[in-house]
């Protein structure tokens, strides 16, 4: 009996703490298979720099795989149950998504097989719909979603290993080229660029968790909101990829923290970022509208100032504010972007700018390597102040007060916006104050070599504050 099982890689391109490899492996033979499905994806199909970050994390998973992953394109619906036919597979593995689209397409196949269907968790700590509240509702509100919910459940499971053999059974199928998953050649070389800032496959996961945990996790609290500084972990287009599981980062979390006498306080806020990762999910899997739609209802009312040019500037990075641009730079070159500034840019665009966050979402989408259905619907909206517990309406980030505190000495700046590297630590922060007989001195011409600002910060900041009082009156008057 040669009958394979197929297990269908999805956002778990690794061979550790797999589960669903793993328990298929330990039965027989396997036809480990990948399916880039834009048909069902719709809206939602990989931007960009994710389709860059797969296009690598396939081609080391195929590796691994002596070069046996079958590829497959187009909709999952129709390729699995003609896959089944072809190779007369006796059942099909797979670990579990939590995107809307997903969830759907999943369920209709499932619905329509023949054949044993096993489904696995290999991407959160704890099931959506495990975490409820007393009242049996899920939860709207982080902190106790995390400290009453998570941590008083059932503790995540220890991750597995690789599996100890891995039979093979071989089908014919695409050449990852064939997805042509790569920006074209013609498009700068953007995509080698890029990649130029990352190793992209599954043992560079565990090199870059185990750096981050020596290095980094130590003063993780504070040194986290310094983005020219070593203690974040940029572990998260690993974790989206499945490159790593957040089971092996919770444990081998613990693990260091004890053995390098970590202050708890850090170990601890390392876990609760991991539990945003979870309370993101739990929110796409209970409000799936959140892709679109604002969790506050009297939010789709709000007055949007959509403006093209000033949009523009903000995408290029090129708004007069150096931090800012800093940030915006640093997503095109790297498709990456530190977490604090996340916050400083989106407030900069959906508070001073007026402009609706369904603009961001569709930019970070596109230009993130890390981006995530869940966690960039939740984020967009907690800074628009539209989603669970969001930011207050009134809590507009002043960038320039950001820059001061969290890059004081400008060495991030200076990393991203190089025609202002000659300016002072005090200076760099507000170029457009300084007299011109300083900004010649830094080889600065305003407006040529660097923009003037393209909005005012006060006078931005009260229009927003007079655009969220309307809608709070308008929902106080339809009570």
């Amino acid at each position: 009996m040669n009958e394979p099982i197929i297990v269908w890689f999805r956002q778990d391109l690794r061979l550790a703490d797999n589960p669903a490899l793993h328990a298929a492996a330990s039965e027989g033979k396997i036809l480990p298979i990948y399916i880039l499905d834009d048909t069902n994806a719709g809206t939602w199909k990989m931007g960009a720099a994710n389709r860059v970050w797969t296009h690598h994390s396939l081609i080391d998973l195929n590796t691994q795989l002596n070069g046996k992953l079958c590829i497959l394109k187009g909709d999952a619906k129709k390729l699995v149950p003609q896959l089944i036919k072809e190779t007369k597979a006796k059942a099909i593995y797979w670990n579990r998504c939590y995107e809307p689209w997903r969830i759907s397409r999943d369920k209709k196949i499932k619905e329509n097989l023949e054949i044993e269907c096993k489904s696995f968790n290999g991407s959160l700590l704890w099931e959506p719909w495990h975490i409820k509240t007393q009242a049996d509702t899920p939860y709207k509100v982080f902190t106790p979603y995390y400290r009453k919910g998570c941590l008083n459940h059932t503790a995540p499971r220890e991750p597995l290993g690789k599996p100890d053999k891995i039979d093979i059974y071989s089908h014919q199928g695409l050449s990852i080229n064939d997805l042509n998953l790569l920006p074209p050649k013609e498009e700068g070389g953007w995509g080698q660029k890029m990649t130029s800032y990352w190793d992209i496959s599954e043992k560079s996961g565990h090199q870059r968790l185990t750096d981050f945990l020596e290095d980094g996790l130590n003063d993780y609290k504070e040194g986290r909101n310094i983005p020219s500084q070593n203690n974040v972990s940029r572990l998260s287009p690993y974790l989206h990829h499945g490159q790593i599981s957040p089971h092996q980062a919770w444990y081998q979390s613990a693990f260091i923290a004890e053995h390098n006498k970590i202050p708890q306080k850090d170990l601890d806020h390392f876990h609760s970022e991991l539990g945003w990762r979870e309370f993101s999910y739990h929110l796409l899997y209970h409000f799936p509208d959140i892709t679109h739609e604002p969790l506050q209802e009297n939010f789709k009312d709000f007055p949007w100032h959509p403006d093209k040019s000033t949009l523009e500037a903000w995408k290029k990075g090129q708004t007069g504010y150096p931090i800012i641009d800093a940030a915006m730079r640093e997503l095109w070159a790297t498709g990456y972007m530190h977490g604090r500034c996340r916050m400083i840019v989106g407030s900069f665009l959906v508070k001073n700018m007026l402009v609706h966050w369904h603009e961001g979402e569709q930019w970070f989408w596109d230009c993130l390597v890390d981006a995530d259905l869940a966690n960039n619907s939740a984020s967009w909206q907690w800074i628009a102040g539209c989603g669970a517990d969001a930011a207050p309406y009134f809590r507009v980030f002043n960038p320039l007060l950001q820059s001061k505190k969290f890059d004081g000495n400008g060495d991030y700046i200076r990393q991203w916006v190089p025609e202002l590297s000659k300016l002072s630590d005090k200076d760099i922060h507000e170029p457009w104050t300084l007299d011109e007989n300083t900004l010649k001195k830094a080889d600065i011409v305003l407006g040529n070599d660097y923009p003037k600002p393209i909005l005012d910060l006060s006078a931005t900041r009260n229009r927003a504050l007079d655009a969220y009082a309307t809608i709070k009156k308008k929902n106080n008057n339809d009570e």
